[in-house]
């Protein structure tokens, strides 16, 4: 965006910027109420009509390793039916499997007994850990995910909020004792909401809902299949309300699991069922972050337009009009450096590598995001949204390669293949180790995060298969493509910079530059971070996309002004320096996930912190070839302007 602004003549720029502006603001508001595509279509429901209950994965933000429902001994069907999952939930740790609940619909059924469980010191020593470690248990009907209602008071005015899953029990004490006790939420009432249509009679499920309780449950005689409960008869009208005697999980104690389900209608009609699980009370947080990220933006436009307008018009049309060798001599800034401006960087291979693979980032981000502002990546599409980035990333290998071999050939370089093979391999390479470590760790700890070695050989044949070839098709093309030359030439000597100021020490304005970026995304990376980490719904594109084009911007821009302040300091090192100066945006990225986890998260398992660190790591490199290719591409297109804008002798 930054580059389209500036490519336009340098009188329009401040129209430019504001008319950009406010054309993103149209686009942000009908992204914000977009519609999704759900990926399913509904379906109808006669009275009667048995209802399917699946089980997921047990989940802790406490761990962040998920576990398949039947790890641990609850009641099971009579056989275990796994349900097919795509590529992203496999990654997720999703596994999705039948449920011995039986739901029958409009069917009201009161304390149905599922079944009895006896505890040994291994069965309770399982149920122990999982409830310290606040393990929840998650359930899916009719593509719904089970959710827990919390009734709170937001402003004054009381609200419901919906957190996924229920806990698998609960950690307490007894009145009058300090001893610590682990409790079981054995008995769960379901609640179903539908939307009936008035003249088929026929219903769509809208909402599911469950609140758990713990509860000792008592029986008289001896324990049959047709066993009916004292404490939870419907006959004599004694239903369970409460957790008053909770049931305590040790060895040897009887576990009896029950269950209530009441179908309840609504006036939610089934495109708009997943409203209530995406409402959001912090919107003023977001438009908080919009505003924050549009005054940096606004400020380095401004900066932008005084060099444009002001200082290189000045700079232009001074050099222009140097006539005398004497007077020649004596210039000074940035035309001085014109004969080596343009000089071959150190490992120029390598920046041609990062740069492709900067812009395979870039293309994979964009549209992706415009594939979930259409709602084709919505929450009820499980995995899509992982599995959507990495097809895109694998088909954007394409580009990468037409990128980095472009560059490549710009620098006057012969061996393309030699540069395709780096940037096939050499960010995969890096991503897939830290990843095969971190598989490693779930797989000790028996996790259904741990990738299968079936999902395995399909990313390994996706990264060969697919990406390798088409980043070698695209360098191809981009080394057969006629080269652009530079707009100056390039001295055989190369010129001794100057000794530099205290600020424009490269560490010191590389480190500067990367702030403003970051702080151009920081309030919304916090939303991130908890839909990840904290196991929350994020869907809210619209936003994001607007701070995605606002990053952009501020990357370019950030990076164009402190090139100009390089080149006026007689510095011609610059190829580096821009790609170095926007991507340490990652490196405050990395030091504010570090923060977040000492102040938001729970975690206190090694093998947790590890994967935490680990992911964040990943998602910092990838977020330095982003914003690094994007100040590099700004940083040569400012060059090319200005050099070609003045006379050389």
């Amino acid at each position: 965006m930054a580059m389209e602004l500036l490519r336009r003549s340098s009188s329009r720029i401040s129209e430019s910027s504001g008319s950009a502006i406010a054309l993103i603001l149209l686009l942000f508001i009908h992204g914000a109420h977009s519609f999704y595509l759900p990926g399913v279509a509904p379906q109808d429901f006669e009275k009667g009509d048995e209802l399917k209950v699946k089980v997921n994965k047990l989940t802790s933000i406490k761990t962040q390793l998920p576990y398949s429902y039947y790890s641990l001994p609850f009641i099971r069907p009579k056989k275990i039916v796994d349900s097919t999952e795509n590529l992203g939930e496999v990654l997720r740790g999703d596994r999705i499997e039948n449920a011995p609940y039986t739901f029958k619909m409009r069917e009201a059924q009161m304390c149905n007994i599922l079944g009895r469980v006896i505890l040994d010191a291994k069965t309770a020593k399982a149920f122990k850990e999982k409830i310290d470690d606040e393990y929840r248990v998650n359930m899916i009907l009719d593509n719904l995910p089970l959710v827990v209602p919390i009734e709170r008071v937001d402003q004054g005015s009381p609200s419901v909020v919906y957190q996924l899953g229920y806990h698998v029990g609960l950690k307490g004490q007894y009145e009058g004792s300090k001893e610590h006790k682990f409790f079981m939420h054995n008995h769960l009432s379901f609640i179903v909401r539908y939307h009936r249509d008035v003249q088929s009679d026929a219903a769509r499920i809208v909402g599911f809902e469950v609140k758990p309780y713990s509860v000792k449950h008592e029986y008289e005689g001896e324990w049959s299949e047709k066993t009916r409960l004292t404490t939870c008869d419907p006959h004599t009208k004694r239903l369970v309300v409460s957790s008053a005697t909770p049931q305590e999980v040790e060895q040897k104690k009887e576990i009896i699991f029950t269950y209530d389900v009441d179908f309840q209608e609504s006036e939610v009609k089934w495109a708009s069922r997943w409203d209530s699980y995406l409402l959001m009370s912090d919107n003023q947080i977001h438009w908080f972050s919009i505003v924050n990220s549009l005054m940096i933006v606004l400020f380095l436009s401004g900066m932008v337009a005084m060099i444009m307008l002001r200082t290189l018009y000045r700079d232009i049309s001074r050099y222009n009009e140097l006539e005398t060798q004497e007077e020649a001599q004596e210039e000074t800034g940035w035309k001085l450096v014109h004969g080596d401006v343009f000089r071959l960087p150190t490992n120029s291979d390598l920046l041609c590598v990062y740069v492709g693979t900067g812009v395979q980032c870039l293309g994979m981000v964009f549209v992706t995001m415009i594939f979930a502002m259409l709602g084709f990546l919505s929450p009820s599409n499980r995995g899509g949204l992982m599995t959507a980035m990495l097809l895109l990333w694998v088909f954007m290998g394409l580009f990468a390669g037409y990128a980095s071999s472009r560059l490549y050939k710009m620098f006057k370089g012969t061996e393309w293949k030699r540069i395709a093979f780096r940037t096939a391999f050499l960010f995969p390479a890096v991503v897939s180790a830290i990843f095969f470590v971190l598989n490693a760790l779930i797989w000790g700890q028996k996790s259904s995060g741990a990738v299968p070695f079936g999902t395995m050989f399909a990313l390994i044949f996706l990264w060969f298969g697919i990406s390798v070839p088409l980043v070698f098709v695209g360098g191809y093309i981009g080394f057969k493509k006629p080269a652009v030359d530079d707009p100056v030439k390039t001295n055989k000597i190369p010129r001794q910079i100057p000794e530099q100021a205290w600020y424009m020490n490269p560490v010191f304005s590389i480190l500067i530059g990367g702030i403003l970026p970051f702080g151009a995304v920081f309030i919304e990376l916090f939303f991130i971070l908890t839909s990840i980490w904290l196991n929350q719904f994020y869907y809210i594109f619209g936003f994001l996309f607007l701070v995605f084009v606002i990053l952009i911007v501020t990357c370019a821009e950030i990076t164009i002004v402190l090139c100009y302040f390089q080149l006026c300091s007689e510095d011609y090192l610059w190829w580096w320096r821009s790609y170095l100066t926007s991507g340490s945006s990652a490196l405050y990225l990395f030091l504010y996930a570090t923060f977040y986890f000492f102040t938001k998260l729970q975690i206190t398992k090694m093998v947790s912190a590890m994967l935490y660190f680990g992911y964040m790591l990943i998602a910092s490199y990838a977020f330095f070839v982003l914003t690094g290719t994007i100040g590099f591409y700004a940083c040569l297109w400012f060059t090319r302007l200005i050099y070609s804008s003045v006379k050389i002798d």
